[in-house]
C-alpha cells in the first residue's frame, strides 16, 4: 500500500531512492489535495520524482496512471492543478491521450493548410522528378524537363530561343487551386498548336499529382480523385492518331543513296542501322563495342522493356559497324558530344530525305519501316517482334515460343537482303573473316 505523506518541499526532497528495478509510490495527504483522488508522487531508484494521478477510468474499465510533472521542475501546486484537469477529463470520459491525438490531428490539418497556401506544381514537380528519374529512360526524363521548361532559353543547335513547355503555365499554380475546369481550359488552349504534346503533358501532369497525393506531406492538397474523373477532360483531350510515316520499297533506292552520301560516316551508319535492325533510336545509339560480337555475329541491345535482348549481327550491318572509327566505348561515337556518343542525328536525316525528294519520315519511322518491309519475306510476326523488342502479343508467343539466335539470324538476314535488294545494293556473303581479324 502506498504511504501517505504531506507534500512539502522538505518532505519531497527527503524521500529516499527506491530499490533498483522498482518504484516507490506516495500519496498526498495535504488538505489541498482532498478533492483529488490518487494524487501522489513516484520515486525511482535514480532519485527522480514524478507527480502522478492514479484513478480508475470507467470508460476503459482499468486503472490509469498519468504524469503531472517532474519534481522539482514542476511545483506542488502546479502539479495539483494539472491533476485536477486530468481528473476532470477522466470523469468526463475523455482520456488525455484522446486530447493529444486530437491535437496531433489539428496540427497536421494546420500543416496541410499552410502547405495549401504555398506549395506550387513546380515545387512538387522537381521533387517528383528527383524521386523517380532513376526508374525512367533518358527520353522520358527529357520529356519531363521539356514540359516545364521556361521560354527564352538558348537552344543548343539553333539561334532561336525555346518556347515555354506545355506545363510551364502551371508552374506557379498552387496544388490547392487545381480544378477540372482549369485543366480543361489549359487543354483547349494548348491543343490548338501542339495536340500530341498536350496529350503527353496531361499524362505527365496526372502522374505527378497522383504521386504527390501518395506522399504524406502533400496528401489532400489536391483532390486528385475528383480532379481527373471529370468527363469534360476526356472530351477535351486531343485524339491522337497512330503515326504512319514509313519508307516504302520504292523509296529505298533514293533513301540509301542520300543517307550513304552523308558526310558523317557515324550518322550514315546509324541511320542505316535503325532501318536494318528496327531498334529504338536510343537503344541503338547506346550500343557499345563490347555489345557487338563479331565472332558469333550477335548484338546485345539495352531493351527498354525487358532490359536486354540479343539480336543477330547481319552481314551488311557488320560491315557498316566495322568501318566506323573506334574513338571510345561507343559504336556510334561523337567527339563533339559531352557523353562521347551520338546525340541528335535528326537534322542530317531530314536533309537526306529532302535531297532524295522523299516525304518526311521520323527516326522512329525507320523502326516502323523495318516491321513493314519484313512482310515481303513472309517473316513470322513473332520473329519480327522478338528482333524489335516488342512484348509477345499472344499466350502462345509468350509461353510456347523459344527462338534461338540462329533462327532469328535466318529470318533477319533474309529481311536485310530484301531491303538491300529494293535499294539496289548487294548483301555481303561468306564468312566475315576480315572483320573478325580486326576485332
Amino acid at each position: 500500500m502506498p504511504e501517505h505523506i504531506n507534500f512539502t518541499k522538505a518532505t519531497l526532497d527527503s524521500l529516499p531512492n527506491s530499490v533498483k528495478g522498482k518504484r516507490t509510490y506516495y500519496l498526498d495527504e495535504n488538505k489541498k489535495s482532498d478533492d483529488i483522488k490518487g494524487f501522489g508522487v513516484v520515486v525511482e531508484h535514480n532519485g527522480k520524482k514524478h507527480f502522478v494521478l492514479t484513478q480508475y477510468f470507467k470508460r476503459d474499465r482499468q486503472t490509469v496512471r498519468l504524469r503531472c510533472g517532474e519534481w522539482p521542475l514542476v511545483k506542488i501546486d502546479v502539479a495539483r492543478n494539472r491533476a485536477r484537469e486530468l481528473q476532470h477529463s477522466l470523469i468526463s470520459g475523455i482520456h488525455p491521450r484522446d486530447i493529444e491525438k486530437q491535437k496531433l490531428i489539428d496540427r497536421k490539418a494546420q500543416k496541410v493548410e499552410d502547405l495549401r497556401g504555398s506549395v506550387t506544381l513546380k515545387d512538387v514537380w522537381d521533387e517528383y522528378i528527383e524521386a523517380n528519374k532513376s526508374n525512367w529512360s533518358e527520353s522520358h526524363y527529357k520529356d519531363h524537363q521539356k514540359s516545364m521548361q521556361p521560354a527564352g532559353l538558348k537552344r543548343r543547335r539553333s539561334n532561336k530561343k525555346t518556347v515555354a513547355g506545355v506545363l510551364n503555365s502551371f508552374s506557379a499554380v498552387r496544388l490547392a487551386d487545381f480544378t477540372s475546369e482549369t485543366i480543361v481550359r489549359w487543354i483547349e488552349k494548348e491543343k490548338k498548336t501542339r495536340p500530341t504534346v498536350t496529350a503527353r503533358g496531361y499524362r505527365l501532369l496526372r502522374a505527378c499529382l497522383n504521386w504527390a497525393d501518395g506522399e504524406e506531406r502533400y496528401q489532400d492538397l489536391a483532390d486528385v480523385d475528383r480532379l481527373f474523373k471529370n468527363g469534360m477532360i476526356r472530351k477535351s483531350l486531343p485524339k491522337i492518331k497512330a503515326k504512319q510515316d514509313a519508307l516504302e520499297s520504292q523509296h529505298l533506292p533514293h533513301w540509301f543513296k542520300a543517307v550513304r552520301m552523308i558526310d558523317n560516316p557515324v550518322i550514315s551508319a546509324y541511320l542505316q542501322g535503325l532501318l536494318i535492325t528496327g531498334a529504338r533510336r536510343e537503344e541503338l545509339a547506346g550500343l557499345k563495342w563490347e555489345d557487338a560480337d563479331f565472332q558469333w555475329n550477335s548484338v546485345r541491345i539495352k531493351d527498354k522493356v525487358e532490359g536486354e535482348r540479343v539480336i543477330p549481327l547481319t552481314p551488311y550491318l557488320a560491315n557498316l559497324l566495322n568501318a566506323l572509327p573506334r574513338r571510345n566505348e561507343w559504336v556510334f561515337s561523337s567527339p563533339q558530344s559531352e557523353s562521347g556518343r551520338l546525340r541528335d542525328p535528326y537534322r542530317k536525316h531530314v536533309n537526306a530525305l529532302a535531297l532524295a525528294g522523299l516525304p518526311p519520315v521520323s527516326l522512329h519511322g525507320l523502326r516502323r519501316s523495318f516491321g513493314s518491309l519484313s512482310e515481303w519475306v513472309e517473316c513470322p510476326v513473332g520473329v519480327v517482334a522478338q528482333i524489335q523488342g516488342h512484348k509477345p502479343s499472344a499466350i502462345a508467343e509468350k509461353h510456347y515460343r523459344v527462338r534461338p539466335l540462329d533462327l532469328l539470324r535466318l529470318w533477319h538476314t533474309r529481311i536485310e537482303a530484301k531491303i538491300l535488294e529494293f535499294a539496289g545494293l548487294e548483301q555481303p556473303t561468306g564468312p566475315l573473316e576480315h572483320i573478325r581479324a580486326v576485332r
